[in-house]
């Protein structure tokens, strides 16, 4: 298996995708477009953005507005009120809030004669670590919408610098002009994070879009409501924690005591994990095999990889393994009648 097959493997999506061919390959070597692995060089760089943990990006969908009234209120919060630009599909910003209540209503007007309220827009957030340049990010999520975009829909940007995570608020009119509705599925948001990495490498960010598997860690997706959830109670300061956090520690603590088994899905991420490392390993094989001094190094890099991550980082078994710990502690303890420290809530390990 050479490089680009191996590179291929290792960081393939989890849903079904188009396979294409280079004609030219022997053997024929499979490609997906927005994968960018035709040429040695490019598969290089992906893999070297890898191992050598060049920043995620990250792009959610955060909700749906329906009506309206909720897409002016949307509109809204993402203008903080008037503190922060909205800057629309033709470059222009909305100065006043009768500018957003027409475009509020612009977007909700075909849906009108509908008997119950439908989609009018769909929100996404596009995020990149502390430290990132704003402006840059800005410019990148600009340059992704106006190409993926800007031909059948409306939308507009809003920067949040206010966290430590510079992000871009993107909302989408949901109807577009062909009339197909904007609802972006696995597939078209594994698209945007590819497009936005590679809008930021081209202005200079290093940024890579690969599955949390790619690089040995498991699960750990939480529901945007969850998230603000967390957020509300870390902030009022509240030593409560949600009832999906209060599940996984009770969990973890039966798994710890024997009590239970972890999920299956997490035997399954370990299985794939174990078949995406013999793929690197693979792919180190065919670097040293060039003889060239830049390709000896990667496939050192990429064996140093593999050491630090042997096995995968999935969310319930780092939570068993925790909880393990606290009772292996207490049974330590000189003292018998020494109480069991109660479970600590960290929100999800990324």
């Amino acid at each position: 298996m050479g490089l680009e097959s191996a590179l291929w493997e290792a960081t393939r999506p989890a849903f079904r995708v188009r396979y294409i061919h280079d004609p030219t390959s022997t053997p024929r070597v499979p490609l997906y477009a927005s994968y960018g692995l035709a040429s040695g060089p490019t598969a290089r760089a992906k893999l070297a953005r890898i191992v050598r943990k060049a920043p995620e990006v990250v792009v959610k969908v955060t909700g749906r507005q329906r009506g309206g009234s909720h897409v002016k209120a949307h509109l809204e919060y993402i203008g903080r009120k008037g503190d922060v630009d909205i800057e629309t599909r033709d470059g222009e910003i909305p100065t006043t809030k009768e500018d957003i209540a027409e475009r509020a209503a612009e977007w909700s007007d075909t849906l009108q004669w509908r008997s119950r309220p439908t989609v009018s827009s769909v929100s996404l957030i596009f995020s990149m670590p502390a430290g990132t340049d704003p402006d840059k990010v800005l410019g990148a999520v600009r340059a992704l919408a106006h190409a993926e975009l800007s031909d059948n829909h409306d939308y507009v940007l809003a920067l949040h610098t206010d966290t430590p995570r510079p992000h871009v608020h993107l909302t989408v009119q949901a109807e577009g002009l062909d009339r197909n509705r904007f609802n972006p599925r696995p597939v078209q948001l594994n698209r945007f994070r590819e497009r936005f990495a590679r809008e930021l490498r081209a202005r200079g960010v290093a940024a890579e879009a690969t599955p949390r598997r790619a690089r040995g860690r498991g699960i750990a997706g939480s529901s945007m409501a969850l998230v603000k959830l967390r957020a509300r109670l870390l902030t009022e300061g509240s030593r409560q924690i949600s009832d999906a956090d209060r599940r996984t520690n009770e969990q973890a603590i039966a798994v710890a005591r024997g009590q239970a088994a972890l999920p299956a899905f997490v035997a399954r991420g370990m299985e794939r994990w174990q078949e995406i490392r013999a793929a690197y390993s693979q792919a180190a094989a065919a670097l040293d095999a060039t003889g060239a001094a830049e390709d000896r190094e990667l496939a050192s890099d990429v064996r140093a990889f593999l050491d630090k991550h042997r096995g995968m980082d999935a969310t319930p078994e780092v939570f068993a393994a925790r909880h393990a710990q606290i009772l292996g502690k207490k049974r330590s303890s000189p003292d018998p009648q020494a109480p069991e420290p109660p479970p600590r809530d960290r929100g999800p390990i990324r």
